[in-house]
């Protein structure tokens, strides 16, 4: 059987170097851009010609973002529709990395199952939170970490713990969706080993190779499922972290 993590290699298809590091144009790379590309194809077929009666692809287009500004309206107010591009940018680009990594066939790379990337899209909403809470209320941001009603005796703990738990936020943000995304594909590539090697058996190889088949069926689809729902949990607690800052609650 195929050793399941050999899906997440890193291969270089240009090699490169500056200043000694090493910035090759890679495997994830490239379907980091598949996906950008696929991405301005969606919003630019969808929003090329706007019409009163919107067709398909631009009703899909609009639904989408409606549902990301009604998202930023229920967790952070009126004033976090301002914030609607990033957020559904983060958001169906999360989407499409992780829907390209299901496609058979095309030796499909999942970027969203590696650590380096989901951190990188965690630290932008990390650094946006900051930068939001600072500048809308200066050296008062700090209050975040202070609890109304917490007795003076404890404040220091609490301080401390709130803090450190806001700095594990996009830690916890690009694990989940690391994780998540890293898991299912080790089991569906776990479970297609079996049909083969089950299957292979010369006596009733349907037999044995049809239960890890539907096995994996069924993990397709739940995959997809959770595909779909780490990218809307991913802005959502994206919402949830700007909340802090521009309400500092």
């Amino acid at each position: 059987m195929a050793n399941p993590m050999e899906q997440f290699s890193i291969e270089r298809i240009v090699p490169l170097a500056v200043a000694g590091k090493d910035v090759s144009f890679t495997n994830s790379s490239l379907w980091m851009l598949i996906a950008m590309l696929l991405v301005a194809a969606f919003l630019y077929i969808g929003t090329a010609k706007p019409q009163l009666v919107p067709g398909r692809a631009q009703a899909a287009v609009e639904y989408l973002y409606d549902f990301i500004r009604d998202m930023l309206r229920e967790n952070v107010g009126k004033e976090g529709l301002k914030y609607a591009p990033l957020i559904f940018a983060l958001f169906i680009f999360v989407l499409a990395c992780n829907l390209l990594g299901l496609i058979p066939f095309v030796g499909a790379f999942t970027p969203t199952s590696h650590i380096a990337v989901t951190f990188g899209l965690a630290a932008i909403v990390f650094v946006l939170v900051l930068i939001v809470g600072f500048a809308k209320h200066g050296l008062h941001f700090f209050t975040l970490f202070l609890p109304e009603g917490t007795p003076i005796f404890v404040l220091p703990l609490v301080a401390a713990i709130e803090f450190l738990s806001f700095l594990s936020r996009p830690f916890t943000l690009a694990i989940r969706l690391f994780a998540n995304m890293t898991a299912g594909h080790v089991l569906l590539k776990v479970f297609g080993g079996f049909v083969v090697a089950l299957g292979s058996f010369e006596a009733l190889p349907y037999v044995f190779g049809i239960i890890p088949l539907a096995v994996n069926v069924a993990l397709t689809a739940l995959e997809l499922l959770i595909a779909v729902v780490q990218a809307y949990v991913f802005a959502l607690l994206a919402s949830i972290y700007l909340n802090d800052a521009v309400n500092l609650h």
